[in-house]
């Protein structure tokens, strides 16, 4: 049961009198009958100065036992214990379930060098009966080790219609390694998913990130150049989405003005200059796009309810 004890309860913190603890250990005699079960409520009468001494415990009964931090837990906290799973799912064999996977980052943007990662995101879709059972099923799959990420379908759709970057860059990467029918239903309508929003959310980040360079760079005096050529390299995505209503995922056009950035070949000030006129060339985009206020939620919807269904039986 410990194992399952949320990370954000810290073990160091001293608990004080008062407070409603369950246990986590069965209570025996000092002959060794068992007196309490594991799970029984008592509060707290008297707490050490440290964990490596035991806390005294009073029940309902009126009996009392000295416990260690270890042996119990906050009742409220109980609320937080996962469930125990009687055949847990690995991420890895979720992996089964992928029915879109495309290659994003430098070499999707052909902005890559020698040692560039090669790495994969994409979309999983669970059977519904993964989907509707006690122990649900997570956002998200990874395999840190190959660079692998993949969202569950309606995780990625509402991120795609909050226009997260990562994800619009998924649906339009140009390097697509593998698209179910279902997938390449979301991919032709991927037009529905574009909207204003675009402005806000890659124009807010931008501005954001560029706050905490100029304060890397007055503190520290060093810059993560090759955050610093995305973060331009966005403001281009984000001008072109709304002017032509497509994602550019790949901008190696642009890569002769990308590179030294990335390289740390120019300066600070040049960079700021054009990350200027980009922001300028941003506004004027937004006051002109044919893109709508919202992206269709109900053609999205549909989708989704769709998708679900196939994977029912």
């Amino acid at each position: 049961m410990t194992d399952h004890l949320p990370n954000k309860l810290n073990p160091q913190l001293i608990i004080p009198a008062g407070t409603q603890v369950v246990t986590l250990v069965e209570i025996r005699s000092k002959g060794g009958q068992p007196l309490r079960r594991k799970g029984t409520v008592g509060t707290i009468v008297r707490s050490p100065v440290d964990n490596e001494h035991a806390y005294l415990i009073r029940f309902p009964d009126g009996g009392q036992a000295s416990l260690h931090r270890q042996e119990m837990v906050i009742r409220k906290h109980m609320q937080n214990v996962e469930f125990d799973r009687p055949d847990p799912l690995s991420d890895r064999e979720l992996f089964d379930y992928v029915i879109y996977q495309c290659v994003v980052g430098s070499r999707a943007y052909g902005l890559d060098v020698e040692e560039s990662d090669m790495d994969r995101r994409g979309i999983y879709l669970p059977p519904a009966d993964l989907h509707w059972s006690l122990y649900g099923i997570p956002e998200q799959i990874e395999d840190t080790g190959t660079e692998e990420c993949y969202w569950e379908l309606q995780k990625f759709i509402i991120l795609t219609l909050k226009a997260n970057p990562n994800v619009l860059e998924c649906l339009y990467s140009p390097m697509v390694e593998k698209c179910s029918p279902i997938a390449q239903e979301l991919i032709d309508s991927r037009e529905a998913y574009l909207s204003k929003l675009v402005y806000q959310t890659y124009n807010g980040y931008v501005l954001s990130q560029f706050r905490k360079l100029e304060q890397d760079l007055r503190t520290r005096g060093e810059l993560k150049w090759k955050h610093v050529m995305h973060l331009v390299r966005l403001l281009i995505s984000g001008i072109t989405i709304l002017k032509e209503g497509t994602v550019p995922v790949n901008v190696g056009g642009y890569r002769e003005k990308l590179m030294p950035i990335r390289l740390g070949q120019v300066t600070w000030d040049d960079v700021n200059v054009w990350r200027l006129e980009l922001h300028k060339e941003f506004d004027a985009a937004f006051e002109t796009t044919k893109l709508p206020e919202r992206p269709d939620y109900e053609k999205a919807n549909r989708f989704l309810m769709k998708a679900r269904r196939a994977m029912v039986g």
